[in-house]
């Protein structure tokens, strides 16, 4: 029996049609910018969105950490959430390489950061306080949609305060199909965005950071510091492309499918259901039972991620179909059952 892998969008595979693409790929070296792929990826990103450039890199971490370090120097700071991405899970690396230091702020239920306390938190210009140069938010967090007018009162802010706003957008595209816009008018706000094409989009490997021309080159030099140059690497921008071809508007598939797993679990016994957020359910489950429900569902070829705390996390994606999600559903009702 087939897996269902619930655990992340990260863990889908290329279709057959993207492999093609990949083999197809005209390549070259990108170090040296020479990668036709990959110069037409970084355009188009760029261009979709209202950039003046882009720059394709391994991981939407790095695409962060580039972006975090071209925006600030040694010495600055950034506002952050406390339990965002940028600053929870992606090994500090803002501090240990940049030397950035972080000012986390605690979200809101809507996954907004408060302006009022972001204001507060600003550092007036004074010795003994790191300069505070960028507010970095992120869309879809947890699963949840930044209200577009939060979005633009951020973006007042930080201008009125003299500050960079950065935008992960890993799942940039599925906050653009839940909100019904197109994804330039969530981009719009920001000074830089990161976009993940490996998690809900299905590619195999990759992320785009677009922004201004000069945050740009200063971001390629950063990139190779890092060591993320890499040479013929068409092959995976085309992945990329395919992605942003034929995978964009079925991320509506998988937001429906989260709500019909969501209103299969709701009225099971012993499972408490937390909340339905595009692609990802949230459902808490007596801590005494998680390894035993672990257990059970991989019996059942289903696969979550289980950790010490009771709250699960079960993300839909390209490889999700109907019928797992029924799998996923008849396998809760029968463990609660018993």
């Amino acid at each position: 029996m087939d897996w269902v892998d619930l655990r992340s969008d990260t863990v889908t595979r290329p279709t057959r049609a993207m492999r093609e693409a990949m083999l197809e790929a005209d390549v070259g070296d990108d170090v040296y910018g020479e990668d036709p792929t990959v110069n037409i990826l970084q355009q188009r990103l760029a261009g979709d969105l209202g950039f003046e450039a882009g720059l394709f890199v391994p991981s939407g971490t790095q695409s962060n950490l580039l972006a975090l370090m071209s925006h600030c120097e040694r010495g600055d700071e950034y506002i952050v959430g406390a339990d965002a991405h940028t600053y929870k899970f992606e090994g500090g690396g803002a501090a240990v390489l940049g030397s950035i230091q972080p000012q986390p702020i605690a979200h809101d239920v809507d996954g907004s950061l408060p302006l009022d306390k972001v204001a507060a938190a600003i550092k007036p210009i004074d010795p003994h306080f790191a300069r505070t140069r960028l507010l970095a938010l992120e869309n879809t967090w947890h699963g949840r949609v930044l209200p577009m007018d939060y979005l633009r009162d951020a973006r007042d802010l930080v201008r009125e305060r003299g500050l960079a706003l950065h935008l992960d957008g890993a799942r940039l595209y599925n906050a653009a199909v839940a909100s019904g816009v197109r994804p330039a008018e969530i981009a719009r706000h920001f000074d830089s965005v990161s976009i993940c094409l490996s998690k809900g989009l299905g590619a195999p490997v990759g992320s785009v950071l677009v922004g201004s021309a000069a945050l740009i080159d200063k971001a390629r030099r950063w990139r190779k510091v890092t060591g993320g140059g890499w040479r013929q690497a068409g092959m995976l921008a085309a992945a990329c492309l395919h992605a942003l071809d034929h995978h964009v508007e079925r991320l509506a598939d998988d937001h429906a499918r989260a709500a019909r797993l969501a209103q299969g679990l709701r009225d099971i016994p012993g499972l408490n259901l937390l909340g339905l957020h595009t692609n990802m359910v949230f459902v808490d489950v007596p801590a005494a039972r998680l390894r035993e429900l672990d257990a059970h569902l991989r019996a059942a070829s289903i696969r979550i991620s289980i950790g010490y705390l009771p709250t699960l996390r079960l993300v839909t994606h390209l490889d999700i179909d109907d019928a797992g999600v029924e799998r996923v559903i008849d396998a809760f009702k029968t463990f609660f059952a018993n």
